[in-house]
């Protein structure tokens, strides 16, 4: 699709939160928070001519390599909420994305991704393809406090669960839906530190893809969660609580 007549190189997209997008306390799950981020993230990237339909052009798309997210608050039910984003890096293959989520002028949330574009083809990363020196890179403009981590996986895990990648796991680019990883570790948490809203941050390394029907290991150490594949991690998250 062309360039949209009415972008611009910051976004901001209004959300009302839904029920179904809400834990039983009524307060938006971690899970949905990302898929707001996400569906943010598309949505500029369709304005701004990069989307996944334009992409598929050239056989390519974005793939989530790394997201830190930082919770000052959570919104709840009925919330009118304001996502912000933009992009503070975009070079080659690599793109790192900012996300704010706000209720007014209140800044609840603040979330960086870090992207590649990705060979559907022949699965491995690529420069990308389309032309995007309409974007306006804001380098200076952080959503986050603390940057990216690489996520310590050389230590002890304790094996919690073993399940099967399932046909509902999967996304447009055919494999697990970045979210569902993240879906997989909190459902092994005790309940009341979802419930009591206790996380304060997230840092998810996303190493290698899971697809249909792939045999997984989500592993623990206290506030780390890996998530295995043939011996292999493929996921990575830290928990701040």
């Amino acid at each position: 699709m062309p360039i949209a007549s009415n972008f611009t190189s910051i976004l901001n997209k209004d959300w009302e939160i839904n029920f179904l997008q809400c834990y039983p306390n009524g307060y938006l799950k971690y899970t949905e928070l990302c898929n707001l981020f996400q569906l943010t993230a598309a949505t500029h990237s369709e304005l701004g001519g990069i989307s996944f339909s334009d992409m598929q052009a050239h056989d390519q798309a974005w793939v989530l390599s790394k997201m830190r997210i930082e919770i000052n608050r959570l919104p709840k039910w009925k919330d009118k909420v304001t996502i912000k984003t933009w992009i503070n890096s975009l070079e080659n293959s690599r793109s790192t994305r900012c996300l704010e989520l706000y209720i007014g002028d209140e800044k609840m949330v603040g979330c960086e991704t870090f992207w590649a574009v990705f060979n559907t083809n022949t699965r491995r990363p690529e420069n990308l393809a389309l032309p995007h020196e309409h974007f306006e890179i804001y380098s200076d403009i952080k959503a986050v406090e603390t940057g990216f981590s690489k996520i310590n996986i050389a230590q002890e895990f304790e094996l919690i669960q073993q399940r099967v990648v399932q046909l509902s796991d999967l996304d447009i680019v055919n494999h697990a839906n970045s979210v569902k990883y993240l879906e997989w570790c909190l459902d092994c948490m005790e309940p009341e530190l979802l419930l009591k809203k206790k996380i304060k941050s997230l840092d998810m390394n996303y190493l290698k893809e899971v697809s249909f029907l792939d045999a997984i290991e989500i592993n623990r150490n206290h506030k780390t969660f890996s998530i295995s594949k043939e011996g292999k991690t493929c996921f990575a998250l830290d928990l701040e609580y």
